[in-house]
């Protein structure tokens, strides 16, 4: 079963990455918000093919590290974080929801990292405390990533497709990525796969 999945991968891999085109176009536009939701404020620079290389601006987000499946893992960290933005805090303050939410594996274990951005309104000495002592306030500092996006169901299957194909038109393009993958996901669970908006990430050495 490993084997027959690992090849499926392969072969998906391939299917995406014969759609990236080589050879990029500098672009410059700023990006602040999905389908009327914030998110952390970025500028495209350059287009190739379907990679897109941002520079991400400073942002704070709420994160919590669970353990689990990929699956599993998401859905608990989802309710913590959701938590603490629906009042689960010592002022019983509503912020407002943002997208994406991002998932990232650590130490290539069954740990995952979830986030949420938090809006740009709220500043970190306005934060009220989280109620939930898993939940960790954390400034990102500014980066630049590449990013691939497609659509479907965020399985593991699909995922790890999106992975090796960003892996391989990065490393035709020529460019040197860093760290774990990071995941991001914009979409309601109810909305049809072919209409969600899913992102995988290297950072950029």
């Amino acid at each position: 079963m490993r084997d027959r999945n690992a090849c499926g991968a392969m072969a998906g891999a391939m299917i995406i990455a014969s759609a990236l085109i080589k050879g990029g176009v500098a672009v410059a536009e700023e990006v602040r918000g999905y389908k009327g939701y914030e998110t952390p404020a970025h500028v495209v620079e350059e287009r190739i093919g379907a990679l897109e290389i941002r520079s991400i601006r400073p942002h704070l987000v709420a994160e919590v590290t669970v353990s689990g499946s990929r699956d599993a893992a998401a859905g608990t960290g989802f309710r913590v974080l959701a938590g603490y933005i629906f009042g689960g805090n010592a002022d019983g303050a509503r912020i407002a929801m943002t997208t994406p939410v991002t998932q990232e594996p650590q130490d290539g274990g069954d740990l995952w990292q979830i986030r949420f951005a938090l809006p740009e309104e709220w500043r970190r000495e306005r934060l009220p405390a989280p109620d939930d002592t898993r939940i960790r306030l954390v400034d990102v500092a500014a980066e630049r990533r590449v990013v691939l996006v497609f659509s479907g169901r965020p399985e593991a299957t699909r995922l790890e497709e999106a992975r090796a194909a960003l892996e391989q038109a990065a490393a035709e393009a020529g460019l040197r990525v860093t760290g774990p993958p990071l995941f991001a996901f914009y979409d309601s669970p109810m909305t049809l796969p072919a209409r969600r908006r899913n992102e995988v990430s290297y950072a950029l050495r």
